[in-house]
């Protein structure tokens, strides 16, 4: 096997992906003279066909940048690619640093802790999770074109080295936790396990109060009483909000299926008072976006829009929450509560698995010192998730 000195090896910056605005393909792969890789075009076509999002095209096409950048650096053809050239680039996104970032002379440190929340800013380096998605996305791009095409022969990054540890959780049972392979597949990073950390009350409130317009106080109120991701709160239409049911409907990001969820009346009210004052410059159609920019000429709101208005207002308190915070912290809500059933959770939540819901539970052990949750319900089913929303409100 080869040996190199991943340190010295320098991956220019070539090649890009491309939006196309196309639906039968949103995205594209060109290489360093521009010119499409049809590899990569083949293979988004099929995640299309299998019914994946264009955020996992999007996702994936970047993944597989890296992956062909690193491979014309080393001049090897992306079907000559073997065990080498993967232990290598699982080395150079170890040691690599990430690309340089416009910073601000007052901006922390990259890795430093956050001294008002406790969290830790962003790092030099790739984080594990990234690297995990990586060579994720770089094998199942070589297993599809050894189905299709019978080539490669070998996929570089192998699989795990029993083979019952394919079809490991073939038959899982929700209920209970996914079972892990015997050893980690060569090359895969270590999984960090991480504790969701959701905004303490006193902290949300001052976070709430830093707030400088009703749009931005009704965002913040959906999103820490209904708990839906980012995305899918940008995405809801003026047809899909009903303040006599009080619920909203959001598109779930993994099923993409319309789930109507039960929000803080208190949400509500800030909403009406964001559309009042919109109102004469609004888009008042049933399936036009909810949320609009407040400078002229409106604009949907995106997520980069909302996540800049949220850094914001964590700038004025010194702080570095991020919106994914909110729903950490309304699932914690939720769980503290002890009528409120784990399987209500993960409705609202919209989790495949109630292993995945069944992370918070820590958090639930440490409030358990006796005292009485903030939020109170009675009941189980859709009684108690009323009853909870009435409370939080």
């Amino acid at each position: 096997m080869q040996l190199r000195d991943v340190t010295a090896v320098t991956v220019p910056r070539v090649g890009r992906v491309e939006e196309t605005g196309d639906p039968s393909l949103p995205y594209r792969l060109l290489d360093r003279d521009g010119i499409e890789v049809a590899a990569v075009t083949e293979f988004l076509l099929d995640m299309l066909a299998d019914d994946d999002s264009p955020a996992s095209l999007r996702s994936y096409a970047y993944e597989l940048l890296a992956w062909f950048r690193f491979l014309w650096a080393l001049d090897v053809p992306w079907d000559r690619a073997g065990r080498a050239e993967a232990r290598d680039f699982a080395l150079w996104l170890r040691v690599v640093k990430k690309p340089p970032r416009p910073w601000r002379p007052d901006a922390p440190a990259p890795g430093s802790v956050n001294p008002v929340t406790g969290k830790r800013y962003a790092g030099e380096n790739y984080a594990a999770r990234t690297r995990r998605h990586a060579r994720a996305v770089v094998r199942s791009f070589y297993e599809y074109h050894r189905d299709m095409h019978g080539r490669p022969l070998l996929n570089p990054f192998p699989k795990t080295k029993r083979a019952d540890d394919e079809h490991l959780n073939a038959h899982h049972n929700p209920l209970h936790a996914f079972k892990h392979p015997a050893r980690r597949a060569p090359y895969q990073p270590k999984e960090p396990r991480r504790t969701p950390r959701g905004i303490p009350d006193q902290a949300f409130n001052e976070l709430f109060a830093a707030l400088p317009s009703h749009r931005d106080r009704a965002l913040v109120a959906f999103y820490i009483s209904a708990g839906p991701r980012a995305s899918e709160l940008l995405g809801v239409s003026r047809d899909r909000v009903s303040p006599g049911d009080q619920t909203i409907g959001v598109i779930r990001k993994g099923s993409r299926a319309l789930q109507w969820i039960p929000a803080s009346s208190d949400a509500f009210v800030w909403l009406r008072l964001y559309q009042q004052q919109i109102r004469p410059q609004a888009i008042d159609g049933p399936e036009e976006p909810l949320w609009w920019t407040l400078r002229c000429p409106i604009r949907p709101l995106s997520y980069d829009a909302a996540r800049m208005v949220f850094t914001r207002a964590n700038e004025t308190l010194g702080a570095n929450w991020t919106l994914h915070d909110l729903r950490h912290s309304a699932a914690k809500r939720m769980v503290r509560d002890p009528k409120l059933s784990l399987t209500d959770v993960q409705w609202v939540l919209g989790h495949l698995h109630i292993s995945t819901t069944e992370q918070y539970l820590k958090a639930r052990e440490l409030h358990q010192t006796g005292e009485k949750s903030q939020v109170a319900s009675s009941g189980r089913g859709p009684d108690g998730l009323q009853r909870y929303y009435e409370a939080a409100s």
